[in-house]
């Protein structure tokens, strides 16, 4: 079982290692301006895919839900033909490095963006103050206290639209972990605001499991991802190609960072665990047809997005949290989990709030889908709110 904290700040909290005694008193990480709360810990194994059931339709999941097209199915589909060979990772790591400027040995595929937060949690046993940023995915953090780390949590604030304050990080802090943009809050902060985060003797992790989601019409590309950026100490950038690409159960994903970085992650991988049809997935949505794709792909999204905010903002009680720049929006409702529970019984699925770390029973999240599913969903939101 994952550690669990044993207190709750609301700016700053530590969790205990994973392998003291339940129940034993832990220090908390206090400064003058934070105050201890009290409120039931988060379960942070709980996800999305624990809400979807048999003829609900799925907003709970942030996978994108459609063909793959021929330039990726066909050469998943001609991988199969060479099972009986152990995988070389050594094109896929080529074509990934390729669309992002660097060099080979700057990539390491891993099985999902899941598989890395354990490598890192595992590698980089010796920082003392790891610090992950929240609301975010609760993944890193769990990959930490398994590995026996001792947690602190900087908790952004709703009110400031979970906008990420580099200031509230502590300055000795030797790991940072935070998502960009942000899972669940959908929060697309700055590079500069990320960026000045990175300092010697620190390793900064930025989860962009979403970033190819960000692209915009008079925004190309991803705006804010540091995926090019060699320069700055310590980064390591997270990536996932099951999100766009409805990959999920294939499992592909990679790190970008320094080599001499990746070379300690990888002491602690698995042998081959990427499987070759995921290597030739990744080789696929490496090139340029893919790259054009996605951009096509974000664009669309920013429509079906922008039209699910403007349908909630028009229901009774429903704030939309923050500028939503990503695959889903979150929102506050009051009474949510009884919400969730009536939109259940209607053949709906939604993604409960309350298990991230800085929210609480009050906030859902909702997966951005077509517009004619929007229009039944929020429909039947209304309804419910207004019985």
């Amino acid at each position: 079982m994952r550690g669990q904290p044993s207190g709750t700040l609301s700016g700053v909290e530590e969790n205990p290692r994973a392998d003291e005694p339940a129940g034993q008193d832990v220090p908390v990480a206090r400064t003058s301006h934070f105050a201890a709360t009290s409120h039931p810990e988060p379960d942070l194994g709980h996800h999305g895919d624990a809400e979807v059931g048999e003829g609900l339709v799925d907003l709970a999941v942030n996978v994108r839900r459609a063909p793959l097209p021929q330039w990726l199915a066909g050469p998943i589909t001609d991988s199969l033909a060479d099972l009986a060979r152990y995988p070389d990772a050594a094109s896929a790591r080529a074509a990934v490095a390729a669309r992002h400027g660097r060099d080979p040995d700057e990539v390491l595929l891993t099985a999902g963006a899941a598989e890395a937060f354990v490598l890192i949690a595992q590698a980089l046993r010796g920082v003392h103050r790891p610090v992950v940023v929240h609301p975010q995915f609760t993944e890193p953090e769990a990959a930490l206290l398994a590995a026996g780390h001792r947690v602190e949590r900087v908790l952004l604030d709703a009110a400031d639209g979970f906008r990420l304050d580099p200031g509230r990080v502590p300055a000795d802090a030797d790991l940072v972990m935070i998502g960009n943009p942000t899972n669940p809050t959908s929060v697309l902060h700055s590079a500069p605001a990320v960026t000045a985060l990175a300092r010697p003797g620190r390793v900064l992790v930025v989860d962009e499991a979403f970033a190819d989601t960000t692209a915009a019409p008079g925004h190309p590309g991803e705006p804010e991802s540091l995926a090019t950026r060699r320069e700055l100490p310590g980064l390591l950038v997270v990536r996932s190609l099951t999100k766009t690409w409805g990959l999920a159960g294939l499992r592909i994903g990679y790190l970008l960072g320094a080599a001499e970085l990746l070379t300690r992650l990888a002491a602690v991988q698995p042998l081959w665990p990427v499987s070759t049809p995921a290597l030739a997935a990744a080789t696929a949505c490496a090139g340029p047809v893919a790259v054009e794709a996605e951009r096509a792909i974000a664009a669309q999204l920013a429509a079906d997005r922008d039209h699910l905010v403007a349908r909630l903002a028009d229901l009774p009680g429903v704030r939309v949290a923050g500028r939503p720049a990503s695959a889903f929006v979150l929102i506050h409702l009051p009474g949510a989990a009884a919400v969730r529970a009536a939109l259940r019984a209607r053949g709906w699925a939604v993604r409960r709030g309350d298990t991230f770390p800085g929210l609480g029973p009050d906030w859902l999240r909702v997966a951005v889908r077509d517009r004619a599913t929007t229009d039944a969903f929020t429909r039947v939101l209304g309804e419910i709110l207004e019985a």
